[in-house]
């Protein structure tokens, strides 16, 4: 396991989010193929609170369950495609969710919240991983996820080519 930690600049190396999509704010441990420790600060900044009522109560900063599940699963494509990196979405792979299923929530994330995404690999096939983990916050388990499938295919065969009119414009 490596010590190594990765932080934003790194992680945009790696996998093409940005701001304001890029839910990862730091890679704490990793072995390659195998596991990676990422952190995830929630603050009431978040574009996701920019609405919340001024009124009803502390549900109102319930960080939302699609945005923890998708920073998870950023942790997760950092850990499957760690030894091949592509943050130029407009060239080479384009990762690929496929599938995710076994999700279970513990305890609701709120503004101040330092999450601890962990995550390991289930098993990989030529492009294919799976995956699995948790997120934890001060050791208290706040979600599980059972399996993620992330497949690399060439952004050829995923997107269609630009139309003559469109191209270089």
């Amino acid at each position: 396991m490596s010590d190594w930690a990765a932080d934003v600049d790194a992680i945009t190396r790696i996998i093409p989010h940005r701001y304001p999509v890029l839910l990862v704010d730091r890679v704490t441990e990793v072995d390659p193929g195998r596991t990676l420790t990422a952190l995830k600060a929630v603050t009431v900044g978040e574009p996701c609170y920019r609405r919340a009522p001024a009124h009803g109560g502390p549900a109102r900063f319930h960080y939302p369950r699609p945005l923890l599940v998708e920073s998870w699963a950023q942790a997760a494509v950092l850990l499957a495609v760690w030894n091949t990196p592509n943050p130029d979405v407009t060239t080479g792979k384009v990762e690929l969710a496929g599938a995710i299923d076994r999700i279970a929530f513990h305890r609701p994330v709120v503004p101040g919240d330092l999450l601890e995404h962990r995550v390991r690999v289930v098993r990989a096939v030529g492009d294919t991983t799976i995956l699995a983990g948790e997120t934890r916050c001060d050791g208290d388990l706040v979600a599980e996820v059972g399996h993620f499938i992330v497949a690399l295919r060439p952004l050829a065969s995923v997107a269609p080519p630009l139309a003559p009119d469109h191209a270089g414009h």
